[in-house]
């Protein structure tokens, strides 16, 4: 396909995708059941963070966990107490276990006694010329695990752009947070951060279909990747170039492109 030909098609993939019936099925839907900003952020953090693998389980055990949160998750997170606290000991989602998730919660603590949004946590490290969000990730990576106490094994939970990931799940929440229009999808409830500065979320599945379209071909999966192949979707839009993410993530998981 020429350009013109692959930007009409991604397109009216987009539109396909980008549709209020795509909620249900996503882990996006686990925020979508909050309206209080700071609810949406953390548990969209949760849901974005666990999400590996099966998508129903990945949206069952975001829930299972909000619900140990009384399902209110800024409030568990400001005011628990140390008996709330021990609820959370149950918990554990694949590789993400009870210490890694008291640790998630001592940063969500300390971050909003100071902060009234996560989104802080990512824009301070930025500036407003940046072409992408790189500063943002990195600064958020090394703002995340500045506390005393912060465990070694929870850095793997945690993508940074400086340890060459791809940051897949993280590039994912910003997308929700970031991206607005009026399809209902995304949030876009944070406003400092750009669309055209957001970078596309990128797996395996996602690689194999952008490399059939000749967007990518970079052989690893890693943060060089995810640059070289919004590089491309700016070309295709370049306000807006990871809204295609739509359109790939249809592709690859639901239609086995």
């Amino acid at each position: 396909m020429i350009t013109e030909e692959l930007k009409i098609f991604l397109d009216k993939k987009v539109d396909e995708y980008n549709q209020p019936f795509f909620i249900k099925d996503d882990p996006i839907s686990v925020p979508h059941r909050f309206s209080k900003k700071q609810d949406i952020e953390i548990a969209g953090f949760f849901s974005a963070i666990f999400a590996w693998g099966n998508r129903t389980t990945i949206i069952k055990k975001t829930e299972e966990l909000l619900s140990l949160m009384d399902n209110a998750p800024y409030n568990f997170c400001l005011h628990h107490s140390d008996e709330e606290l021990k609820r959370l000991l149950q918990f554990k989602h694949r590789t993400f276990n009870p210490t890694d998730l008291l640790y998630f919660v001592e940063f969500f603590k300390s971050h909003y006694s100071n902060n009234n949004s996560l989104e802080t946590a990512f824009t301070k490290w930025m500036d407003k010329h940046d072409k992408t969000t790189e500063q943002a990730l990195n600064g958020f990576y090394n703002y995340f695990f500045q506390l005393a106490d912060a465990p070694l094994r929870t850095r793997k939970h945690i993508a940074a752009p400086q340890k060459n990931s791809s940051c897949k799940r993280l590039n994912m929440f910003l997308r929700w947070m970031v991206r607005k229009d009026n399809k209902g999808v995304d949030f876009g409830i944070w406003k400092k951060i750009s669309p055209s500065q957001l970078i596309c979320p990128i797996d395996l599945h996602v690689a194999r279909v952008v490399k059939k379209f000749g967007l990518l071909e970079r052989n690893q999966t890693d943060w060089n990747a995810a640059l070289e192949l919004t590089a491309h979707l700016r070309t295709l839009d370049n306000s807006d170039p990871v809204k295609y993410d739509f359109a790939l993530f249809g592709l690859g998981a639901v239609e086995r492109f």
